[in-house]
């Protein structure tokens, strides 16, 4: 199945582009953002960063390899990407099976959580799953709070290096019935 569109109240989530590029190596080069990521990702963040990383994500995809990959756009904006989410409902579940980042001008406004809530109803939906992992840094808070908020619960720690010098990181899972006795409605009105 190929990377849906997907809509939120204030957000569109559309498949990842290689014309995303310039937007997401403008955002995504800054190390606020990248200290909680795991240590995989390069820094500093190479020049041409984000067009390798697009079309790394688009080769795996065109091999047949069952990714999903989003990127976050306001709905009353220019059209630019302002953060990416990532999911992979089969990928060895022990470092997660989804990841997510947002660009800092738009922290603290509730926008991941709505763009999660909208990826959970596709992973539960049209996926049929019946539960994934998520994992964050143990001191990224933001993170923990966006897992608090979309259902997912907390099952113990992890080793993984991250850039900011920890190993320690969280495990969530989410599951399917917790989240269908919980969820909001994460579309907008049609």
């Amino acid at each position: 199945m190929p990377t849906p569109q997907l809509h939120t109240a204030r957000l569109i989530l559309r498949p990842l582009a290689l014309t995303d590029a310039p937007a997401i190596q403008h955002h995504f080069n800054n190390w606020n953002i990248i200290r909680n990521l795991a240590a995989i990702v390069p820094w500093p963040y190479p020049d041409d960063g984000a067009e390798t990383f697009i079309r790394l994500q688009l080769d795996r995809i065109a091999s047949g390899e069952e990714i999903y990959q989003w990127v976050l756009v306001p709905r009353h904006g220019d059209g630019e990407a302002i953060g990416n989410i990532h999911f992979r409902p089969r990928a060895d579940s022990s470092k997660g099976n989804r990841g997510f980042w947002l660009a800092e001008p738009y922290w603290n406004r509730g926008l991941m959580s709505e763009a999660i809530a909208a990826v959970n109803d596709f992973a539960f939906g049209p996926l049929g799953l019946d539960h994934f992992y998520v994992c964050n840094v143990a001191s990224n808070a933001a993170s923990r709070r966006v897992k608090q908020k979309t259902g997912a619960e907390f099952v113990g720690f992890i080793e993984l290096a991250h850039h900011n010098g920890e190993t320690r990181s969280e495990k969530w899972i989410v599951r399917r019935e917790t989240w269908l006795q919980r969820r909001q409605p994460a579309r907008a009105p049609a």
